[in-house]
C-alpha cells in the first residue's frame, strides 16, 4: 500500500519547518545584520525577535566587496633573531671557560651566523663542546633526533648556524604563528568572516569582506609591532656612526636626526606582554599602558633595580620611541609608553601589541581592493542567474509531468529554502562560486525526480494499478538516485578537502544541495504525492 506513517509524515514536514525559519533571516538581511551587530557590541538590539533564529549567510568578498591580500612571510628574519637570541648563552658559556680558551670576541658576518674568534685555537676542541652542550632536539616530525644548531671550527674562528632541519621547522612554525596572529588582529577589528589561509610554504592568503581598502588591511595586519626593552649605550646625531660588535643604530621617532646604540640582545621582549591598552600619562597625551607576565615582570624588575641612572630604551619595530632614564626600581611588570601618540594611533599599538608580533616581516606579493558596489553588481547577477536557471526548470517540470511536475516544483523551493537555512546554521560564507553551486544544485534537485517518474511511467504499462505504480516507481529509482549523488558528494568533499577559497565556497554548497536534494525528492515530493493521492483516489494517472 502506498502510505508513509503519520510520524514519518510529522518528521518530514518538522523538519522543512525547521529549514524555513533557519533560512528566514535571509529575507531581511540588513535589519538582521543592524540586529547582530547591536548584540555583539552589547548595545540595545531593535528590528529583529529575540525568539527568532538571527543567523545570517555570511557574504564573501566578491559579494560584499573589501580586500584581498596575498602575502609572503619573510622566514629567513628568524634566523638572525634566533643567532643573536643564542649569543649571550654562548658567551657566558666560552667566558667562564676563559682559563682553557682565551678570551673571545664576536666577529661581522652573515646574520643567520654567529662567528666567534677564540684566542686560544688550541683548545677549539673545548670550545666546540661547550656551545654543543646548548643543542636542543629540533621539535618537529621531520626533524625528530637531530640538532638545533650546528657548530663547526676553523683554525681560531668558531662558526654556528642553524640546522636545515631547524630551519624548516622553524619556517613552519613562523608561517603558523603569522597566520595565528594576523587572524587575532584582524578579529580585534570586528569584521565579519574573514578568510585566512596559508598557501604553500611561505604564503598566506588573506582576504576581509567589509574593509575599505587593501591599504587599510595592511595598516591592521602589515605592521610587526615588535616590541622591545634594549639597553643604551650611547646617543649620536650621526647616522652613519659604527655601533660596534654586538650593538645597533636605530633612529629616534621623537627626535629627528637623532640615533640610539642599543646593545643587540633585548631585556624584554614583547612576546612576554599579556596586555595592553590606550591610555593618557600624567599629562594627559594618549599613550599606551603595558603588563608583562610573571618572567617578563621579573626581568624588568631586576634589570630597573640594576641600571638605576641609566637610560633604556623603548623599541618598536626598529624605532626608538622613547628613551627614559631609569629613576627607579620598577616592580610589578607594569609600565607606560609615551611619544607622539594620537588617540587613534595609540588604539591601534594597543591592538598590535596586545595580538602579539609578528614573528617575521610580510612582503605583500599581490593587493586587491573590491568595491562594495562590485559586490552589489555580482549578487544581483547571481539572482538573476539562480531565477533563470530556476524558472526554466520550473517551467520544464511542469510542461513534461503536470501535475507531479507541480509537486516536484514545490520541493525545489523548500530545497533552495533548505540550503540557506544550512547554511545559516554553520555560519557558512557565499561567495559568486557558491552561488553557482546552487544554480548546479537547482539542476541536480530536479534529477531524482525525473527519475522516479520515468520510472512511474514504466511501471503504468506494465497494467498495474496507480497506487502501486508510484510504489514501485520509488522503489526500483532509489539505489539509481543514492548512487548517482553519493559519487558527487565524494567529489564535493575531495574539493572541499584540497582545494581553497573559491573552490571550498563552490564545494559547501554543492555538498549542502546535494544532501538537501535527496531528503526533498524522497521524502518531501513523495510526502506531496501520497498526500495528494489519500483525497483525490485517482482510478488513473497522468505524468
Amino acid at each position: 500500500m502506498l502510505q508513509i506513517d503519520l510520524w514519518k509524515r510529522l518528521l518530514i514536514w518538522g523538519l522543512v519547518a525547521l529549514g524555513l525559519l533557519l533560512a528566514l533571516p535571509n529575507a531581511f538581511y540588513s535589519r538582521v545584520e543592524g540586529y547582530n551587530d547591536a548584540v555583539a557590541a552589547g548595545e540595545p538590539a531593535e528590528g529583529w525577535s529575540d525568539y527568532l533564529p538571527s543567523g545570517l549567510v555570511n557574504l564573501g568578498l566578491d559579494l560584499r566587496g573589501g580586500a584581498h591580500l596575498l602575502a609572503e612571510v619573510k622566514v629567513a628574519d628568524v634566523y638572525a633573531t634566533r643567532m643573536k637570541g643564542l649569543w649571550p648563552e654562548i658567551r657566558t658559556r666560552l667566558r667562564e671557560a676563559r682559563d682553557t680558551v682565551g678570551t673571545i670576541r664576536l666577529q661581522d658576518g652573515p646574520a643567520d651566523e654567529l662567528r666567534i674568534r677564540i684566542a686560544n685555537p688550541d683548545a677549539m676542541d673545548e670550545a666546540l663542546r661547550l656551545v654543543r652542550d646548548i643543542a636542543r632536539p629540533v621539535v618537529s616530525l621531520t626533524g625528530a633526533g637531530q640538532s638545533d644548531i650546528e657548530v663547526s671550527g676553523d683554525g681560531d674562528l668558531l662558526t654556528v648556524r642553524l640546522s636545515e632541519a631547524e630551519r624548516l621547522a622553524t619556517d613552519d612554525r613562523t608561517v603558523k604563528q603569522s597566520l595565528e596572529i594576523i587572524r587575532r588582529r584582524i578579529d580585534e577589528v570586528g569584521t565579519r568572516e574573514p578568510t585566512i589561509q596559508r598557501q604553500g610554504t611561505d604564503r598566506i592568503l588573506i582576504q576581509v569582506p567589509g574593509v575599505g581598502s587593501a591599504a587599510e588591511l595592511k595598516a591592521i595586519i602589515g605592521t610587526t609591532a615588535q616590541l622591545t626593552f634594549q639597553p643604551v649605550v650611547r646617543r649620536t646625531s650621526d647616522e652613519n656612526a659604527a655601533p660596534g660588535v654586538g650593538n645597533m643604530l636605530l633612529p629616534s621617532v621623537d627626535e629627528p636626526g637623532e640615533f640610539y646604540v642599543l646593545e643587540d640582545s633585548p631585556v624584554v621582549t614583547g612576546e612576554e606582554l599579556v596586555d595592553a591598552q590606550p591610555s593618557f600619562d600624567q599629562n594627559g597625551r594618549p599613550a599606551v599602558s603595558f603588563r608583562f607576565n610573571p618572567g617578563g615582570a621579573r626581568k624588568f624588575g631586576d634589570y630597573t633595580a640594576a641600571n638605576i641612572g641609566s637610560p633604556f630604551a623603548i623599541v618598536l619595530d626598529d624605532e626608538v620611541i622613547s628613551a627614559p632614564v631609569i629613576q627607579s626600581h620598577i616592580a610589578g611588570g607594569s609600565g607606560i609608553i609615551t611619544g607622539n601618540f594620537t588617540v587613534e594611533s595609540s588604539t591601534n599599538l594597543a591592538v598590535l601589541l596586545r595580538a602579539g608580533a609578528l614573528p617575521a616581516g610580510l612582503d605583500f606579493l599581490e593587493e586587491r581592493t573590491i568595491g562594495p558596489e562590485l559586490g552589489a553588481d555580482s549578487i544581483q547577477a547571481g539572482k538573476i542567474a539562480c531565477l533563470v536557471a530556476g524558472g526554466a526548470v520550473l517551467v520544464f517540470m511542469f510542461a513534461s509531468y503536470g501535475l507531479f511536475g507541480l509537486f516536484a516544483n514545490i520541493a525545489l523551493m523548500f530545497n533552495v529554502a533548505l540550503i540557506f537555512g544550512l547554511l545559516s546554521l554553520i555560519g557558512g560564507t557565499l561567495t559568486l562560486p557558491g552561488i553557482a553551486g546552487i544554480v548546479l544544485t537547482i539542476g541536480m534537485a530536479v534529477d531524482a525526480n525525473v527519475l522516479v517518474f520515468e520510472r512511474i511511467r514504466e511501471e503504468m504499462k506494465s497494467a498495474k494499478g496507480p497506487a502501486r505504480a508510484i510504489e514501485l516507481g520509488y522503489e526500483r529509482a532509489l539505489s539509481a538516485i543514492v548512487d548517482a549523488n553519493i559519487t558527487t558528494f565524494i567529489i564535493a568533499l575531495i574539493l572541499f578537502v584540497l582545494g581553497s577559497g573559491p573552490v571550498r565556497g563552490f564545494a559547501v554548497t554543492l555538498g549542502i544541495g546535494i544532501l538537501t536534494s535527496v531528503f526533498t525528492a524522497i521524502f518531501v515530493t513523495r510526502l506531496l504525492i501520497v498526500t495528494w493521492f489519500d483525497r483525490a483516489r485517482p482510478k488513473t494517472i497522468e505524468v
